[in-house]
C-alpha cells in the first residue's frame, strides 16, 4: 500500500551528506519526493512510496549518514498523493 511520510530531522544534520544520502537510499526503495535544508539547520524530507520502503526510510533517517548527529526526529505518515515523479535534493 502506498503512502506519504513527512519528516523532520534536527541535530548536526546540514554539511554531512544527510540530503545526497537519503536521496540514494530513496531511489534505491523507489520513494519518491524531496530532501531540503530548512534555516533552522533542521532537514525537511517528504516520500512518497510502499509503505515497507517508508519504513525503512524513516529507520535510517533516525540516524543519518556516519556524520550526521541526529537530536530530535519527527515523523507522520499520511496519504499517498502521487505528487512526485523522482525523488530530488533542494538546493539553498
Amino acid at each position: 500500500m502506498k503512502k506519504r511520510v513527512e519528516i523532520k530531522v534536527y541535530g548536526r544534520v546540514q554539511g554531512v551528506m544527510f540530503r545526497n544520502t537519503v536521496k540514494a537510499l530513496a531511489m534505491k526503495l523507489k520513494v519518491t519526493g524531496f530532501a531540503c535544508n530548512m534555516k533552522d539547520g533542521s532537514v525537511n524530507i517528504i516520500g512518497e512510496g510502499e509503505e515497507n520502503s517508508l519504513v525503512k526510510m524513516v529507520k535510517w533517517c533516525k540516524r543519518g549518514p556516519v556524520f550526521a548527529k541526529v537530536t530530535n526526529f519527527e515523523v507522520e505518515y499520511k496519504e499517498y498523493r502521487d505528487e512526485f515523479n523522482k525523488f530530488s535534493v533542494c538546493t539553498e
